[in-house]
């Protein structure tokens, strides 16, 4: 694809797209918004000049994005472009499907733009135990850590996905509730596979059986929480509290019960996972476990450097989330029936 495709696709001329890929401030801010929203779904990484290309080579990092409407790694990835500017690199971000083989992509990467390195925000584990051999330079799993992987040029930095969960789950068990709900991510997401986990031995160490029938899955964007919550109050689901493994997925959730006459917490209490900036200001602020995100930026940053710039061999960093309260948890007094 080449900027003529965009071009095409947006409708905008040849020369507004140039401009917009070498941020020129000459283009108007929903234009250049519109072409980059554009580029964003269609995975578009562009070959600039060879001048620019020679300067990506020997001072760039890519980040591989998995999923276009993740508000989390919206607000990630300003913090990790701060970080590498100040190492003096720049950061190229490209864009994934949800359901898009990272690998692939990441192959196509090297051969076009050939950077010193690569921080992949989220992935599937499978996809990378098969062919990650095949990326040959320094790279950071962000988001994402498991004992499945071992490379010598891939570190892994996250939070501890279950610990996290079963403690979000034992807040929700420590306010009487017992008819929990869960929805979880896409089943090829490893932070969902351990959320989940955790969510069950909260449940179990508390004498709650887990109940296949409050689960729900949904992809990381509000439409599909939205959707996937109706289905479980479609099938008359009985429910005092919601754990929502994203605060995207927990605020298109509360969207639905809102339409279906339900109030939070009044009514159903909910949780989310991430704290992304929103969180704070829905109404009511919701209840999260928050993931270090500057933090989490800084230390992927510095080993991918590390390994860039000395040779570092990869490591592991599991960083410790922390609860924002919120005002969307209260005891319970009923809910969906």
């Amino acid at each position: 694809m080449t900027i003529k495709d965009i071009a095409r696709l947006s409708g905008c001329s040849v020369s507004t797209i140039s401009r917009v890929i070498n941020d020129r401030p000459d283009v108007r801010p929903e234009t250049k918004e519109h072409v980059l929203q554009i580029m964003r779904e269609v995975g578009f990484v562009p070959n600039t000049n060879a001048r620019q290309l020679k300067i990506q080579q020997s001072r760039s990092v890519v980040f591989v994005v998995k999923g276009t409407q993740n508000m989390f790694f919206a607000d990630f990835l300003v913090h990790l472009q701060q970080v590498v500017g100040l190492y003096g690199y720049s950061g190229i971000i490209s864009y994934l499907d949800e359901d898009a083989n990272e690998m692939e992509a990441a192959e196509k990467i090297l051969r076009e733009i050939k950077p010193k390195g690569i921080i992949f925000l989220g992935g599937n584990v499978d996809n990378f135990r098969q062919s990650f051999d095949q990326i040959t330079i320094p790279s950071v799993l962000a988001t994402v850590v498991s004992e499945e992987l071992s490379f010598p040029n891939l570190s892994m930095v996250g939070v501890d996905d279950r610990a996290a969960a079963y403690q979000a789950v034992t807040h929700l068990i420590a306010q009487g509730h017992r008819r929990i709900c869960v929805i979880g991510g896409p089943p090829s997401s490893h932070p969902s596979k351990m959320r989940r986990l955790g969510a069950q031995q909260a449940m179990e160490d508390n004498g709650i059986v887990f109940d296949p029938q409050l689960y729900g899955l949904s992809s990381y964007n509000f439409e599909s929480a939205y959707n996937t919550m109706n289905s479980l109050l479609a099938r008359r689901a009985r429910f005092t509290a919601l754990f929502a493994m994203s605060d995207v997925i927990a605020i298109g959730a509360i969207r639905a019960l809102a339409s279906a006459g339900y109030r939070v917490p009044e009514d159903v209490s909910v949780i989310g996972f991430d704290g992304i900036p929103m969180s704070r200001y829905c109404v009511p602020a919701l209840a999260s476990m928050v993931q270090p995100t500057g933090e989490l930026a800084l230390r992927c940053v510095e080993l991918l450097i590390h390994q860039i710039e000395h040779g570092a061999p990869a490591q592991t960093v599991v960083l410790a989330p922390t609860i924002q309260e919120g005002e969307s948890v209260r005891p319970p007094r009923g809910g969906p029936a």
